[in-house]
């Protein structure tokens, strides 16, 4: 529910749109019910589910219909305990452009937005979202889903949070910046890798085929 709040009040959420889960151990998660207003939580709001098959296990509300998409998440990054989907202004428009995202603009940027993937648009809730969100899960923690939103994912719902947070940040200062036309000037590929080799805030993450 505290999350839902944070989300509300900055701006990273609006009306009923977006959805968030946590993971309860290897089998089952908590994802919100369908039609809920993320600022405005309640206890039976969150629905108990399978991770696999999806389906829920308890509670009279429907889950979300991106429970296929954050389920994905749980299946293929078992070190993964929380998935937040939201469709936050500057995030959203970038998903709806051509624009790439740096890693490497300030510490922030570095830390929580290293990587970034995209994945093609597919009709919310529909099967072939899941498939799609599945196929790049071990590339990034964070996803652009195209003309839809955002979706993060971290160890815990507090890091997926502030990197949803700083995700917003980046795209509204590459927005920003484009429409200003101020040249960034982002940190070398040395000084990126030193930072996450050494920064001491947690282990460098090391990507699926990449080192």
């Amino acid at each position: 529910r505290e999350a839902g709040r944070y989300l509300l009040a900055n701006d990273l959420t609006w009306g009923n749109a977006g959805n968030l889960s946590a993971r309860i151990d290897d089998a089952r998660c908590l994802i919100t019910a369908s039609g809920t207003s993320l600022g405005e939580l309640a206890d039976d709001d969150l629905v108990e589910c399978c991770i696999d098959p999806c389906a829920a296990v308890s509670g009279s509300r429907k889950p979300s219909k991106e429970l296929p998409m954050h389920a994905a998440i749980y299946r293929g990054r078992p070190e993964i305990n929380a998935v937040l989907h939201t469709s936050s202004f500057y995030t959203t428009l970038v998903a709806c452009s051509d624009m790439d995202l740096p890693g490497n603009w300030f510490v922030e940027d570095m830390y929580y937005v290293e990587r970034v993937a995209r994945v093609p648009y597919v009709h919310p809730g529909a099967p072939g979202l899941g498939d799609a969100v599945a196929a790049v899960a071990s590339e990034a923690n964070i996803l652009l889903l195209e003309n839809h939103g955002g979706l993060v994912y971290d160890t815990s719902v507090r890091e997926a949070l502030m990197a949803l947070h700083t995700l917003e940040v980046v795209c509204r200062m590459a927005v920003t910046a484009k429409s200003a036309g101020i040249a960034m000037r982002g940190l070398p590929p040395e000084t990126v890798a030193d930072f996450l080799e050494r920064s001491g805030y947690r282990p460098r993450r090391r990507w699926e085929g990449r080192s």
